[in-house]
């Protein structure tokens, strides 16, 4: 395989603002939706009870990940034979169609069944782009960075997943605090869902100006020059692979790193989203709630650059590892508290210590995801490690926290949850392979 080509500095900034901005774009519609949930639910899914209600609409959240794995699959090998640049542009359109129509789709005593019916479509058109869009824009990232920076630059990817649930959460904050509940009911929640119709233009518009990889131009290369007989027959033998021996020839690596992304899913839908509607049910005020979020959101935003640049000085393990046993530790005590004494206090604290902590977990993701494949492979597999990960223990962690502490009649039942995840994130982790150490410092320059 040919060496793979040095991008400019211009256009290495061009691909982060296309891979940040855009997946900011697409999560801050999966956010909103998330922190509108109280309000869907009564307008879309009227049911015998508020508790009920709230169950039904985050279930519909979870609709949206149902499908994810499968939209990840066929976007992720879309984007391993024609290219990354083209599987991206195809995502954020669709998320930009998927969040119009939640915007505009009339309650459900305007239009009946046919209200919750077109949520569902809507979620699951939703889910199919966000299904390709971090494996998509993580690989392009990394494939694009410097070998001594992928993980500083990788680690962008999850702070455009923190400036999405920010801006949701300040979005959601400031119309909850600026308008009445009845303007917010009728018209005031729809306002985040038609901003979102931007993404599509822009987001094409921004994503249509870079370059393809040049790791996966080179595979490409590699792949064609064995099929016409003049070499590269062991890369080009990798860039064929196909999905089949992904699951026979990296298994092991694919097991890993669907595990490191349980630990990372849960601590985004349990602490992001479900956490500000668990506090509204325990009296917590929604502005507080939602103000809380915001700032937990804010620290994750600074703590994970931070995180992956400390990935690529001492190592992957190095920064994920203690990062997952300080999350868990920190979570259950801070967890406590707030269960014992609800306020927004107790709940700020909890946010925000878990926040620190959830920064420096998440910023190693990324880089970890990608290190561990071939680029043959890489998109195909890092959107199903991270989409079956979402699929199992995050899409669905609201809807299955409610039913838990409804069931069990204890405040404590979600922190039991989370702790699962991090028994499996911590197991996981010890068995990613051969990434202890960042191997630019062995490579040659």
């Amino acid at each position: 395989m040919s060496p793979k080509a040095t991008p400019s500095p211009a256009m290495l900034r061009r691909v982060v603002a296309a891979a940040v901005l855009g997946n900011a774009f697409e999560w801050y519609d999966f956010a909103i939706y998330g922190l509108f949930a109280a309000m869907i639910a009564k307008l879309y899914f009227p049911a015998g009870g508020p508790m009920t209600s709230l169950m039904l609409a985050l279930a519909t959240f979870g609709v949206g990940f149902a499908v994810r794995p499968a939209g990840g699959i066929l976007i992720g090998m879309y984007g391993d034979r024609v290219g990354r640049k083209r599987a991206l542009s195809l995502t954020i359109t669709l998320m930009a169609t998927g969040t119009g129509m939640i915007g505009l789709i009339p309650s459900y005593e305007r239009i009946g069944i046919a209200a919750p019916a077109l949520i569902v479509l809507a979620r699951m058109i939703q889910g199919i782009s966000a299904g390709g869009e971090f494996s998509g824009a993580t690989t392009m990232l990394i494939e694009f960075a410097p070998a001594h920076r992928r993980g500083l630059l990788g680690s962008f990817q999850m702070c455009a997943q923190a400036l999405s649930f920010l801006c949701g959460a300040a979005t959601v904050w400031l119309l909850t605090d600026l308008l009445t509940a009845a303007q917010l009911e009728s018209w005031g929640w729809r306002l985040p869902f038609l901003f979102g119709i931007l993404i599509g233009p822009l987001g094409w518009l921004i994503r249509s100006r870079v370059d393809e990889s040049p790791e996966f131009v080179a595979c490409v290369a590699a792949k064609t020059g064995a099929k016409a007989g003049t070499g590269g027959h062991g890369e080009a033998k990798e860039a064929g692979s196909g999905l089949r021996d992904l699951f026979t020839k990296h298994a092991r690596a694919l097991f890993a790193s669907t595990g490191v992304c349980v630990v990372g899913t849960v601590s985004a839908y349990m602490f992001v989203i479900f956490l500000p509607l668990f506090a509204k049910q325990l009296g917590v005020p929604a502005a507080q709630a939602n103000r809380g979020t915001f700032i937990a959101m804010a620290i994750v935003f600074a703590v994970c650059p931070l995180a992956g640049h400390l990935s690529d000085r001492f190592g992957r393990k190095a920064v994920y590892l203690p990062a997952t046993i300080g999350y868990g530790l920190v979570a259950w005590w801070l967890f406590h508290r707030f269960a014992a004494a609800p306020s927004a206090g107790t709940l700020l604290a909890l946010q925000a210590g878990v926040a620190c902590f959830m920064g420096l977990l998440w910023g190693p993701m990324p880089v970890i995801l990608a290190e561990v494949f071939p680029a043959a492979v890489r998109s195909t597999a890092a959107a199903l490690a991270y989409n079956v990960a979402v699929l199992v223990f995050g899409g669905l962690a609201p809807f299955v926290n409610v039913w838990l502490v409804k069931l069990s009649g204890s405040n404590l039942a979600p922190i039991y949850y989370v702790e699962l995840s991090v028994a499996i994130g911590l197991a996981s982790g010890l068995l990613l392979p051969g990434i202890l150490k960042p191997d630019w410092r062995t490579s040659p320059a």
